[in-house]
């Protein structure tokens, strides 16, 4: 086997291990080198494996009940989709397909994060949810301006600028609806007053 594939083997397999709230999202907020593609049969074969290391994770999850099966079983089929939008990134090498992989491991993020969030209720439990909505809107909009970087340098500047526009417009908006979320724990003057300072402070009328 190639020091890549197991390279690629050991990232799949860590790539969620003890999986926090982790709202700054570390495991995808890096762009993905380029690597040299990996063959059609070494692809395959890391697909086969994510799909058997996905069915020993879901019967680990079996002794486990309530929220804490869910968060189990969400972080089992999020590694099985890392590893496999990992093989294909290193099998297609195409800037859209690093991009995909970093959004596909910044959803199973999500995906665990939100389960997390369960155990929670009322206002924490919707402030909880908005953050990690807005960590995977940061990922995913941080994804897009490196993919667009690193397509083809025709109308590279334009879109570049454009993606960071949308990036920074997206984050804003997410960012927004925290500050928002977090209002709700208040009640009258002092909640009125937080909501209009959200909306100052974030250009909102």
């Amino acid at each position: 086997m190639s020091r890549l594939l197991i390279a690629l083997f050991v990232a799949a397999g860590l790539g969620l291990a003890g999986c926090a709230m982790q709202r700054d999202a570390p495991m995808a907020a890096k762009p993905m080198a380029p690597v040299a593609p990996i063959s059609k049969d070494a692809y395959d074969l890391a697909v086969k494996n994510a799909e058997t290391q996905y069915k020993m994770d879901k019967d680990a999850c079996s002794p486990r009940s309530g929220n804490a099966k869910d968060i189990c079983l969400a972080e089992a089929n999020g590694r099985e989709k890392v590893a496999k939008a990992d093989a294909e990134a290193a099998y297609k090498n195409t800037p859209k397909m690093r991009e995909d992989a970093r959004v596909t491991r910044a959803e199973a993020t999500y995906s665990v994060a939100k389960q997390k969030c369960d155990e929670l209720a009322g206002n924490p439990k919707d402030v909880c949810v908005k953050e990690a909505n807005a960590v995977l809107v940061k990922v995913k909009a941080d994804a897009k301006v490196d993919r667009v970087t690193a397509d083809t340098q025709q109308d590279a500047a334009t879109k570049q600028a454009d993606a960071r526009k949308d990036a920074i417009a997206d984050k804003r908006a997410a960012e927004y609806k925290v500050a928002i979320e977090k209002c709700d724990a208040l009640a009258g003057p002092a909640k009125d007053s937080c909501i209009s300072s959200a909306k100052a402070q974030y250009g909102k009328s």
